[in-house]
Order: C-alpha cells, then structure tokens, then sequence
C-alpha cells in the first residue's frame, strides 16, 4: 500500500549543507546530529515539525516527497478520494480555488472532499470526553508535531492526550466507511509531520498517502496541469460547519462550540513551541485547565513548512476566515458518528534521549577549556543555549566539541602566539602613531631591547622612515635591506600595513651571518686570485732565468767543443 515509510521524512541535503548551526539552534528538540560539519536529522529524536526545513537558509533541509506513490495509487484502479486539509484557502486565490476541484479530477481523482468533515468529529467527539471527566486538563490531538513532541520528550503527559485521531485520521476513516477498505485516500495540506501519522499501528488501513501543498502544485506542473486553464466545479463534499477555522489558535474550541473569547481560565489555545513548552511545564501540577489546544507553528496550520505560497501569515490568516464566511450559506453539519470510529491511542516512547551523567559533563567541560564556569559563556553560537547543554550533546554524540567558536577561537590565538613567539625572525607591530604594540622573542634578541620599549616610538630603536612611507600612503608593503649598525645587524625588512586595524607590521629576517659568509668568500677569492698571480709571475721569472743559465751554459759547452776540436787538429798534424 504505502512502501516508503521506510525512507527519512525530513532529512540533510548534504551538498548544499554550510556548517552554519542554524538549523540546529532553531530545532525545537535539538534532533540535529552534527558529524564532520555537516548537519543530518536524527529520525529518532525528530518531531518532523518542519522548523529545520523553514530554516535553513541554504535549502539544505528537505523532506520526503510522496508523489510517486500518490501516481502509482491513481493508476491502481482504485477509487481514489481526496481529503483536502482547510487550510487550502490560505494557499490559493478565490479563482484558484474555485478551479481545484477540476484540477484535482484531472489528475485521477474520483472523490473531492473536506477535511473538515474530520475536524468537526473531533471537536464534537472531544467535548464528549470532557463531559465524561472534566476533572483534569485534556491536551489536543489535531497537531500531530505536539503529539510526537509529547511522546518523546514529555512521556508523563501522554494520559493527558484526548483519546481521540487527528481530523486527518478521522475524515480518512469516515471516507473508508463510506466508499470502502479497498478504497484509497490521499490527504493533501501544510503539514509534514503529518507523513508521521502513517507509522502509526492504529492508524493502519485510514490514509494511504500524505501530500502537502507544494507537492500538489509540483505534481500539477509535472502533468501540465494549470489551473487557469481548469473550469469551475465545487468540491463532492461541501465544507462542515465552522470547521473551516480549524487551521487557526481556536479553532477547534470554536468547532467544538466553546466559549473561547480568550479570557476563560479553563480553556487554553496556544501556538509555537515555545509557548507550548512553557504551558506543558506547569502541568500536570496546575489542574484548573480543561482543555488545551496546541499548534505546533506560530499562527497555527496556516505556517505549515508544506504550504508553498509567499502569502504573509495575516494574509493567509485574513483569507481562511474570509472562506468561512463565503461559504457560510453552504455549510453542512455533519451527523456524529461512533467515538469508536475515531478513537486514537497514544504512547510513551522511552530511551529517545541517552542519560548523561556528571562526569561525562566535566570531561567535556575539561577537553574544551571550561572547567572555570567562567569560561562557560553560554553564548549560543554553536546551536545551544548553554555550554552544559552543547555538552551533554557531546555525550550523545549529537555534537562536536569543534562546534564551539569561543573554544576553536582561543586554539587559534594559541597556535597563532605559539607562531609568533617561536619564529627565527623578528616580529613588531605599530600603531598608526608609530608606537610599538608588539614586539616578539626573536625581535627583542636582534635589537637588544625588553617589553620595556612597548608605547615607545619606533624611533627610539631604529630610523622611522620606512614605516612613514606605509602610514602615509606611499607604499602598501616594502621589501628591503638595512643595516643597523648600532646593532652590528643586517636585515631583510618585510613591512606591511594592515589597512582595516590602521596598525604596520614589520618582519625582520636577519641576514647578517650571510652577508659575513659573503664578504669573507669574496676575500678568500680576492687573496686566491692575488695568489694565483704572484704564483704565474714567480712561474715566468723562474723559466727566464732558466732559459739564461741554460744559455750560457750551451755557449760555453760550444766553446769547449771548439776548443777541443782545434786541439784534436794539432795532434794530427
């Protein structure tokens, strides 16, 4: 019948998800599970209220779009009933409305009805139970967001819901009765936690799929259905009496004929969560109510996350009441049925949330630095409202310790201290008077000084000109050499001007030693050279000498043989 329960209502859209919070700080039951960053929905603590959906600004957060099963019921073969939520009239124009009927037969509808058929039941059928026993306060069951809220996170109230279905539920089920169990019923509105209401056992058999508003129009679209070109017709069941008002704070004490002027005690219509969870505190301790009626959105069913129009809420607010009084003149009312037809059961869910002891809390508390309840700041930033609750999410493993921007803040200002007090290089940072405000390690060690010159003048320790040229314009960075030979020192000097902050920022690399290596290697080439030349030139004086000794000699070696010689010629004669 229905095989996509198993798929998330609401869930992340990953892609588009910017590690920005914002869904988990507006989350009313903190059912947002952050991992690495990215924000996913924890089905078993969410509501499917929708809050995260309205929320989110990148559109990261979606829910479970069901038009594919609402097709494949149509071609089924089935009669196929449309149980069409009151609050239609805030979505769509008077022509637009009109005209839904028709668009609603051409997409294979074969029955068009009201849901406030079902409201009008539940709101006669509630005021039975309060005749029964109005000794206690009874809580409203049309909202389904509050009854899972109840469920889950108020477990000690659940008896206090009225044993009754939601006005979905109901209509559903008088549908059924009427054309069948092989039927099947579609119910169309604003609400997505409305999806929830199918996972529930006694609810089995009554809707077969739920489609809010902006599924509709993107359905229409798809099978190019436009509602311009769609003729006139009415609904096949015309809308229950003052039942229309359902969608709005009251609306179904007024159903239900209550005097509700907003000044009786007993009688408590209230909207938003936080409101909700403030009347909630007080019982059941305060047993002068009789009977409350919560809406989980602000301005009631009218600010559901499936409406899908850029109506205002007083817009949509004035054309709901506007609808109840334009059809006034058709209203019908309904002729109850069996309270065993819409009995609704309701139970405590346990182990939603993981206890979390004291311990578990300091250890966090220590790991990111707030062991000084002073340091818990209790800022919100990271979603939560205090730093013990962002803590015990820790626990949970529903947050991050990163998650906290004071925390990553101080890391950064200490890897950035870190950073500036162990460079080889000199540090200074000026004022846009030209006074000193920061001096490093490395810097005081090169200009032999303390924190003793912090407010001087940059003056006092080395000429300011510079640093002038940055303060007035001139330059926006520099990249030069100096000596400083007060400090028989030699620097690389990258200067900078931080425009935003009006301070100057000075590098100081020394380069001394390397302008010694330097100079000593052009005197060793110098003295190598001057060596190697007197060595050539020693080298030449020796070979000229050389080549006289030998001269002589061969001179005297030619006289002697010549001598000889003659002496040779005399023997003979």
């Amino acid at each position: 019948m229905y095989d996509s329960v198993t798929r998330q209502i609401v869930f992340t859209l990953t892609a588009r998800c910017r590690d920005c919070y914002r869904c988990l700080r507006a989350c009313p039951v903190k059912a947002i599970r952050m991992e690495r960053g990215q924000a996913y929905v924890d089905e078993k603590r969410c509501i499917a209220c929708g809050t995260c959906i309205r929320e989110c600004p990148q559109q990261a957060k979606s829910f479970r779009h069901d038009i594919d099963v609402a097709q494949r019921l149509i071609e089924s073969g089935k009669t196929v009933v449309a149980s069409i939520a009151p609050s239609f009239a805030a979505v769509l124009t008077k022509w637009q409305r009109d005209r839904l009927a028709s668009a609603l037969r051409a997409l294979g509808f074969r029955y068009i009805g009201q849901t406030s058929h079902g409201a009008y039941q539940v709101s006669y059928h509630t005021m039975e139970v309060l005749k029964k026993d109005g000794n206690r306060p009874y809580i409203g069951t049309a909202c389904p967001a509050i009854v899972n809220y109840i469920e889950k996170y108020r477990p000690e109230l659940v008896d206090l819901l009225i044993p009754i279905v939601s006005p979905m539920i109901a209509h559903a089920r008088i549908l059924k009765e009427r054309f069948g169990a092989e039927s099947r019923v579609i119910f169309i509105g604003p609400c997505v936690a409305k999806k929830t209401e199918l996972l529930r056992p006694q609810n089995k058999g009554a809707v077969d799929c739920v489609l809010t508003f902006k599924e509709l129009m993107m359905w229409l679209n798809q099978k190019g259905i436009s509602l311009a070109n769609c003729e006139e017709s009415n609904f096949d069941e015309k809308p229950a009496h003052i039942a229309q008002l359902y969608p709005l704070p009251g609306g179904m004490m007024k159903t239900a004929g209550l005097n509700d002027d907003g000044f009786n005690p007993q009688l408590i219509k209230v909207d938003s969560m936080s409101n909700i969870k403030a009347l909630l505190d007080s019982l059941p301790g305060d047993p002068s109510y009789a009977l409350i009626e919560p809406l989980f959105c602000n301005q009631g069913c009218i600010n559901g996350p499936g409406m899908g129009t850029e109506k205002n809420l007083f817009e949509r607010r004035i054309d709901i009441l506007r609808y109840d009084t334009e059809t006034r003149d058709i209203h019908v009312v309904p002729q109850p049925k069996e309270m065993s037809l819409f009995h609704g059961e309701y139970r405590k869910e346990e182990g939603i949330v993981k206890e979390v002891t004291e311990e578990e809390i300091e250890q966090v508390f220590e790991k990111t630095g707030k062991t000084d309840p002073q340091q818990q700041l209790n800022c919100g930033a990271c979603g939560y409202d205090s730093c013990r609750e962002k803590a015990i999410a820790v626990v949970q493993n529903m947050a991050e310790p990163e998650m906290c921007i004071p925390y990553m803040r101080r890391l950064a200002e200490r890897r950035t201290d870190q950073i500036f007090n162990t460079t080889p290089n000199g540090v200074i940072i000026l004022d846009k008077e030209l006074n000193i405000l920061a001096v490093n390690p490395a810097f005081k060690k090169f200009f032999f000084c303390s924190d003793a010159v912090l407010g001087r003048h940059i003056s006092y320790l080395m000429d300011p000109a510079p640093f002038e040229k940055l303060i007035t314009g001139a330059a926006d960075s520099l990249d030069i050499i100096r000596t400083h030979k007060h400090y028989n020192l030699m620097c690389r000097e990258l200067l900078y001007i931080l425009k935003q902050d009006q301070q100057i920022v000075g590098i100081f690399i020394n380069i001394t030693s390397q302008e010694e290596n330097e100079k000593k290697l052009k005197e060793i080439k110098s003295q190598t050279i001057e060596q190697a030349s007197e060595l050539l030139e020693h080298q030449i004086k020796m070979a000229q000498t050389i080549a006289r000794f030998l001269g002589e000699s061969t001179a005297r070696g030619e006289e002697l043989v010549r001598k000889l010689m003659s002496l040779t010629e005399g023997d003979e004669t």
